[in-house]
This record gives C-alpha cells, sequence and structure tokens, in this order.
C-alpha cells in the first residue's frame, strides 16, 4: 500500500509517501481500506517532537473507508482503549496513529469496536473529516458543558475543526451561537453555519464587546486556545461554564482565582471523547443532515503541503486526504 511516512520528527517535509506492507490485523481486528483521511492539530505537534514515540511512524487520527469483512462504508472512532469510565479515559487510553500507524495510508487495522456505520448522507471526505474534531466538539458542549436549549455560546477561534463543528452544533441545538476570530473573513464565512455574532479578538475592547451583546455574559464558551483562559472568562455570566479542548495560543494561562469563585465559573477540560459518545454524535448528525465544513482536499503525495496549509491557521474547517 501507499503511505505518508516520517522517518524523522520535524517539519512538513519529513513526510515521505512510500509503498509499505500491507497491515496485518491482530486479535479483534479488521482492516479498513481507506478511501479518506483528515489532519488534525494533534498529527502536526506529534509530528514535530514525537512526544516519545518512535519512527518510522504513519500519522493520522481520522479516517473513512470500507470494512474488508463486511464491505460496508465506516468511519473511525479513533480512541484506543477508552475503558468503562464515561467521566475520562483510563491508563490504558491511547490514539490511533500515535502508538500504532494511523490514516495517512491506503489501508489500516482498527480494532472492531472502533467501527461505526458512516453517514449516508456524507462524501468520504466529509465522513473523514468528522472523527476527531465532531467528536471533540460534541463532547464539549453536552457531555462536558451540558449545553441546554436557548443558552448563548460563544466558540473562541472560529475557523478550525473543532470551532466549526461547535458552532454547528449549537445551532442545531437552538443555542445563540456567538464566535472569536482574527479575520474578519472568517467571521463572515460562519454566519452561514449558525452565527448569529462574531467579534474580532485582536480588538483590545472584545470581552466588553461580548458582553453588551448578551447583556451581561455568556452561559457555555468552547475554547481552544488556551492561554486567553482569564478573557475568555470573563465573557461568562455568573454560573457559567467553559469548555477547553487545547492550548493553540499558549500552554500556560494565568486567571484570578476570586473570579473562578465570585462567579461561580466551571472550567471544564475535555477532548475527544468516548466510544458512547462518538455513537451519540453520529446520531445527531444523521437528525439534522450536518456536514461537515471542508477547506480544501489533496491527495497523499500532496501531504507536505497540506500539513504546510494547516500550519499557516489560514483554514476555514477541516482539511482532508483522498487516499484512492
Amino acid at each position: 500500500m501507499k503511505a505518508a511516512v516520517i522517518r524523522s520528527w520535524g517539519g512538513p517535509e519529513q513526510f515521505s509517501v512510500e509503498t509499505v506492507a500491507d497491515p496485518e490485523p491482530g486479535p479483534g481486528e479488521v482492516i479498513v481500506e481507506l478511501h479518506a483521511s483528515a489532519l488534525n492539530w494533534h498529527d502536526v505537534l506529534v509530528r514535530q517532537t514525537g512526544r516519545g514515540f518512535t519512527t518510522p511512524s504513519i500519522l493520522g487520527i481520522d479516517g473513512a473507508g470500507i470494512r474488508q469483512d463486511t464491505g460496508e462504508k465506516t468511519v473511525i472512532f479513533p480512541g484506543l482503549n477508552w475503558g468503562k469510565n464515561a467521566a475520562a479515559p483510563g491508563k490504558d487510553f491511547s490514539i490511533l496513529g500515535d502508538g500504532t500507524d494511523g490514516t495517512y495510508a491506503q489501508l489500516v487495522a482498527v480494532p472492531v469496536e472502533n467501527l461505526f456505520p458512516m453517514p449516508k448522507h456524507l462524501s468520504w471526505a466529509e465522513a473523514a473529516a468528522l472523527p476527531c474534531a465532531g467528536l471533540t466538539a460534541y463532547r464539549a458542549l453536552f457531555m462536558r458543558a451540558g449545553l441546554r436549549l436557548g443558552e448563548t455560546v460563544l466558540v473562541i477561534g472560529a475557523g478550525s475543526g473543532v470551532s466549526t463543528f461547535a458552532i454547528m452544533f449549537a445551532a442545531a441545538a437552538e443555542a445563540r451561537v456567538l464566535a472569536t476570530s482574527s479575520s474578519q473573513d472568517k467571521l463572515d464565512s460562519v454566519r452561514a453555519i449558525g452565527v448569529d455574532k462574531g467579534f474580532l479578538y485582536t480588538d483590545p475592547d472584545w470581552v466588553q464587546q461580548v458582553l453588551e451583546a448578551t447583556g451581561g455574559g455568556v452561559d457555555v464558551i468552547v475554547n481552544g486556545a488556551g492561554a486567553n483562559l482569564r478573557d475568555a472568562m470573563a465573557c461568562l455570566k455568573p454560573g457559567g461554564r467553559i469548555a477547553v479542548f487545547g492550548a493553540s495560543a499558549g500552554s500556560t494561562a494565568k486567571i484570578d482565582i476570586a473570579d473562578l469563585y465570585w462567579g461561580q465559573v466551571s472550567v471544564l477540560g475535555t477532548t475527544l471523547g468516548s466510544p458512547d459518545d462518538f455513537g451519540h454524535m453520529l446520531e445527531m448528525i444523521d437528525k439534522y443532515q450536518i456536514r461537515p465544513i471542508i477547506d480544501s482536499v489533496y491527495s497523499l503525495t500532496e501531504i507536505v503541503e497540506a500539513h504546510r496549509h494547516l500550519e499557516s491557521r489560514n483554514h476555514l474547517g477541516k482539511l482532508v486526504l483522498s487516499l484512492r
């Protein structure tokens, strides 16, 4: 099979498209003939430093394809060994494509319990775009922040895969959706998928703008930036909840503890989700006929260009690899 192989950690140029041996399924595993894979920021972080994993490595979390055992169209749940606790993964939890070969390839071996029926209204590219970003957004909104009908949601950093899913899920749940970005073009674009009002976080008074637009703050925030936690918390109404799924703007943040307790604020860490979360997310995708936002589709031979595009942060939605 063809695969994008990493033999040394570093920049996008470390990818080499090679012919490698087909994977052999282990006990309880199935081979999936992948039609599409999607890029995630997690892939960039692993590619840059290795994070303790070994080379050669085939990265890739997300994928959609055909099961060799049944011929069915399938989408892959990317979490391995979540465990029995719905609240958090167990000690043996890992992610497809880290310690195992991932989905930047034409074939992948996956535990059978990680395979879910592909939503019928989606293309291969759209289905491949779902797993990591869609699941992270779904769990952040509903399982962690407990979004309720009629509440107001602020999505920090409109444009990423997780952010676009969060906007669409919140809109489908009949929430009022607000968003921030450094790009007015991105704010204009996400209005079409459910954003009521957007704010440029490059404006020094953007927090005050949010407070004025909401009459005192929002109920829920979905935040993948991390370092802006104090400003984000200032946008919450008393008793509000903020779900933090990433640290794209920095891995440390300072907050005023008094703001935390006087505001009765809940700060909730979250990423990916359980197999049950994944199944419920697919049900929502099907019920509301939600289609992922695809920025662009690349061939496997264009993997270097695709990763450079991802690192530029100039995309809106997901970047996808076509594998057939």
